[in-house]
């Protein structure tokens, strides 16, 4: 069958239209090609701003200890302290704005997060003086400062010659995966120098979340208890629920500061999990997966079942703290009471079903790791006297004795005052029983729910 011809004006319009989709494709490619180029020159123009951050927040970290090295009025000594946590805070933020910042750069990281809560640290005793050890770790602090400012100058001054060039994300990635290209020098691999020749930090012992003897604390509550074997723990496990031993299987041995056995078993259409110590075979978490019916048992109700599922597990006068209502459980922080005084770094949650009031979740590594025989000061401040810190803008509405945890997980005994503005919003002031002075100020932000502390 013969195809019927184009005329000669057919074919110059597919021609012509032919042409100008080539054209148009090509024009679409080359905006593409420069709207990329403009996102990458956008994005390396972020990252050299980073750099500079961080170039310029290290060398005010290091102006500001060497200074505090030497600083011996209190409140000269209290500023530069905080001035060098603000830099290394800074430092920290400028650094995770790298590509390679939160994925080669530990060792720097870590330096900067314990350099500045040590200085903050610090800053809060600055009233008492330094002591010599204090002074020498400052001093090495310092030491650690002024060379990692070193290397960043030098670094920065290669990157304006252009002998090294920032990264981008892709270029990492490559990198890591030894498809860089041969003979490319970049700041991601100079900053690998860095962290080879990162000499180790001194010792840092002091009231903080990077004090090192934090990583040394062993659970006080389990100290002297004998360790049961993977049989007795899957016994015990079984008879906290009634459940034949080998429905219990186990899922995990883990180390740690708390070495445990954790178990699983199907319950009620759903998983239980269940982990006990392996020293003394106490119990450090229940979890439960499973579909929740309609709400039937009111918040007292599931209070008073976590209450009496404590005492079936030993735990002697506890007091409730705040609850939290996630509208199909209850979770219900307790602390201990040592006589009138409420022990905040002893506590436990405890999670009930608000359709059937079974125990769904339970947490006591706080409880396991402060837990002790205490031997309580009485308090040098009387409560009258400790009222006084309450400014005038407070309504006091209750009072009691607490022991609350310090950052370094120290413990200080407190007035506690529970109080309310003019707008009615909630707060509660911790007036340090020995000394008079104000410990810490939180915010209780309550609703139908319960109450979340800031």
């Amino acid at each position: 069958m013969d195809h019927p011809k184009l005329s000669p004006r057919a074919r110059t319009w597919i021609t012509v239209l032919l042409a100008a989709s080539v054209v148009l494709l090509g024009g679409l490619a080359i905006r593409e090609r420069a709207r990329a180029a403009h996102y990458r020159y956008l994005l390396n123009k972020t990252y050299e701003y980073a750099f500079a951050e961080l170039s310029t927040s290290v060398s005010e970290l290091d102006a500001s200890l060497q200074k505090g090295v030497y600083a011996t009025s209190p409140q000269l000594f209290s500023s530069l302290c905080t001035d060098s946590f603000r830099s290394a805070l800074a430092a920290q933020t400028a650094l995770g704005s790298l590509p390679y910042g939160n994925v080669e750069l530990e060792q720097t990281a870590a330096f900067l997060a314990k350099t500045g809560d040590y200085a903050m640290s610090l800053s809060r005793s600055a009233a008492q003086g330094l002591t010599e050890d204090q002074r020498e770790t400052l001093t090495a602090l310092s030491q650690r400062a002024a060379s990692l400012d070193r290397t960043l100058r030098s670094l920065e001054q290669e990157l304006y010659a252009g002998t090294v060039t920032l990264e981008d994300l892709s270029q990492v990635q490559d990198r890591l995966s030894q498809a860089t290209e041969e003979g490319q020098t970049t700041a991601g691999s100079s900053f690998q120098e860095i962290e080879r020749e990162f000499s180790e930090l001194p010792t840092l012992i002091y009231d903080g979340p990077f004090s090192d003897h934090l990583a040394e604390r062993v659970p006080n509550c389990l100290d002297g208890l004998a360790e049961i074997s993977v049989e007795e723990a899957q016994a015990r496990a079984a008879a906290l629920f009634g459940l034949p031993a080998e429905a219990f299987v186990l899922q995990s041995q883990s180390e740690g500061q708390i070495p445990t056995y954790g178990f699983a078993a199907q319950v009620s259409g759903g998983e239980l999990y269940v982990e006990l110590t392996r020293q003394g075979g106490a119990v450090l978490e229940i979890l439960t997966a499973r579909p929740f019916g309609d709400t039937l048992l009111s918040r007292e109700d599931a209070a008073a079942r976590a209450a009496a599922f404590l005492t079936r597990l030993g735990y002697a006068d506890m007091a409730e703290s705040y609850f939290i209502d996630q509208g199909t459980t209850l979770t219900i922080h307790f602390a201990a009471k040592e006589g009138d005084v409420l022990c905040y770094p002893d506590q436990v949650k405890v999670s009930v079903a608000l359709d059937d009031g079974t125990i769904v979740g339970f947490e006591a590594r706080n409880y396991l790791m402060a837990h002790q025989a205490r031997d309580l000061p009485a308090p040098a401040v009387s409560e009258t006297s400790a009222r006084e810190q309450v400014t005038d803008g407070l309504e006091v509405l209750g009072h009691q004795l607490a022991l609350i945890p310090t950052a370094g997980q120290d413990e200080v005994l407190c007035h506690e005052f529970k109080c309310q503005d003019g707008q009615g919003r909630h707060y509660i002031l911790y007036v340090d029983a020995q000394t008079g002075e104000q410990e810490r100020i939180l915010i209780l932000l309550e609703d139908e729910s319960g109450t979340l502390v800031i």
